[in-house]
């Protein structure tokens, strides 16, 4: 949608920003959304760093065949607290940040709905946090039973166990309430003329997506609910001891799980729909489709969660169920490869950061997606479960996925948010080096899963040396990518340092967000901008 203002409908520029308190009390206090999504995507950085930390002992420790650094217990807390921080601390974090940001911004609202609450919901990240990560120092170590928190092992934790419960319990909260803002905001706060037809798909993908959070937060409650009173109320559920079933908990998690990897990454596809078309110079193709597969994925990913569960004992009548159920919703996912694809067909196409990072995205993507079509099948995967090659699958949606997406977007945004231009190169480099030592990381992990090495080892025979030693090596190669990306893009942008960002920094890019000058106001759109004829007209 090209949105096209009438003249006096800009916001006012930044030399008027009244009620911008200063110093620390606007950041405590803060209830502007700009400054809440800059908190959101600063805390979400930090536990990306500290993720990834976890994940380079991990690397180290596999290097090669025998114990290194870590003994086994190590070991499994370091996978646990790797998969919890990473997708509870730092993606899911890090896209309500990008909604804070850029969601008030793109329907024309001064800010969201519910401010007080978007500062409280930010606020009960930071508690969450420290109680994760001061898990480590608790008797018996840091949880150590999957990020998944699988019963029995959940059973057998020391205190720690409750502390990561109590955690999730208020991570669901924080997901909650910023679900609520968001729906709320952009269903109420539209500017006059934007239809929900209208609206751009980073919008249309996390109004859905904050449904999805609205659904399965309290599913993911009720199960670590069970969990804690299994533990310590004589209860059981999950404990085969006592009656209870541990599949039960599979099952409940799954329900909660599998919508999540959606959450996951439909922000990001919202993201790459606003990118495409920016750089290819055409209107998005198929927007209509767009939003009907975004919503068909959000429908249909209620009924595949047991495709995590097909050694479970399932009868083939399930399996055939949950195996077609999974192989459905690979369609809704194409239609959106195939969209932007035909996108870029045809379309006066430049290839700045944004752009790599979105061609990048489609590409890797797309390879995880094929493997977990491969993943689908029951008797594949049967022979693959909780194998390296289930590691290589969920790490090529989910960084390649929900990461470059990020990435993107930052790169694709950032002018607008700090006044400033990364440095064309810088970013480039970034994008290379990210893109070539992620492959090299995870790409020999299909080899070493379909040779059948299991997830969660700490030692492995000889036979698989080789193929780990070229992964941790790529790993150490990706990690160093996102400090560069730290100390040479994002730290020079925050001190205001480069180029000074035009108010449309992409020939291309249309939306609200363009009608404003960079950096964007404190306040913006305090008048609610009025959407003219043209707002609709198709670029040439």
């Amino acid at each position: 949608m090209s949105a096209v203002l009438d003249h006096h409908d800009h916001a006012h520029d930044g030399h008027d920003d009244h009620g911008a308190p200063a110093g620390w009390r606007r950041w405590v206090y803060a209830t502007n959304h700009k400054d809440i999504g800059t908190l959101y995507l600063l805390f979400a950085f930090t536990m990306l760093m500290v993720g990834g930390v976890l994940a380079l002992i991990i690397r180290a420790e596999l290097f090669q065949p025998g114990l290194q650094l870590v003994n086994p217990g190590l070991f499994n807390q370091l996978t646990t607290m790797h998969g919890v921080i990473m997708v509870c601390g730092a993606i899911m974090p890090a896209f309500v940040g990008f909604a804070n940001w850029m969601v008030p911004l793109q329907i024309g609202a001064p800010d969201m709905a519910f401010a007080r609450m978007n500062n409280f919901s930010f606020w009960l990240l930071i508690p969450a946090g420290i109680l994760i990560l001061s898990s480590f120092f608790m008797p018996g170590g840091a949880p150590a039973a999957g990020w998944t928190f699988y019963a029995p092992l959940t059973l057998q934790m020391g205190p720690s166990m409750d502390a990561g419960i109590f955690a999730l319990h208020i991570l669901g909260a924080s997901s909650i309430m910023g679900s609520i803002n968001i729906i709320v905001t952009i269903l109420n706060m539209r500017a006059p003329g934007m239809t929900l037809m209208k609206m751009p798909m980073f919008c249309w993908t996390w109004l859905i997506t904050a449904y999805l959070l609205i659904a399965v937060m309290p599913v993911l409650a009720g199960a670590i609910t069970m969990t804690l009173t299994d533990r310590h109320f004589g209860t059981s559920f999950f404990n085969p001891a006592g009656g209870g079933d541990p599949v039960m908990f599979q099952h409940i998690f799954w329900f909660f799980g599998h919508p999540e990897v959606y959450i996951m990454i439909l922000p990001a596809f919202g993201i790459i729909s606003q990118i495409v078309p920016a750089f290819a110079r055409k209107r998005l193709f198929g927007y209509a489709s767009m939003v009907y597969a975004t919503s068909s994925i959000a429908i249909l990913s209620f009924i595949v969660w047991a495709h995590h569960m097909f050694t479970t004992g399932m009868p083939v009548t399930g399996q055939l169920f949950f195996m077609y159920a999974t192989m459905l919703i690979a369609v809704p996912t194409a239609v959106k490869i195939f969209n932007w694809i035909a996108t870029m067909w045809q379309g006066s196409m430049t290839f700045e950061t944004p752009m790599l990072f979105a061609v990048g995205f489609i590409f890797v993507f797309t390879m995880g997606g094929f493997t977990g079509l491969i993943l689908a099948m029951a008797p594949i995967d049967i022979q693959l479960q909780d194998t390296y090659y289930v590691v290589a699958h969920f790490h090529y949606v989910l960084v390649a996925g929900s990461l470059y997406g990020m990435f993107a977007g930052y790169y694709y945004w950032s002018p607008k948010w700090t006044g400033v231009m990364y440095k064309e190169s810088r970013g480039k480099i970034h994008f290379w080096w990210s893109l070539i030592a992620f492959n090299v990381t995870f790409f020999p992990m299909h080899f070493l899963g379909l040779a059948g090495m299991p997830r969660r080892y700490a030692d492995y025979p000889m036979q698989f040396a080789d193929f780990n030693m070229v992964a941790s090596i790529g790993a150490f190669f990706f990690g160093a990518a996102q400090v560069y990306f730290f100390f040479f893009i994002v730290l020079p942008a925050m001190l205001g340092k480069g180029e000074k960002a035009p108010q449309r920094p992409w020939e291309g890019a249309e939306g609200l967000e363009w009608e404003i000058p960079s950096p964007a106001p404190f306040h913006t759109f305090e008048t609610p901008p009025k959407l003219n004829a043209a707002a609709t007209k198709v670029i040439a």
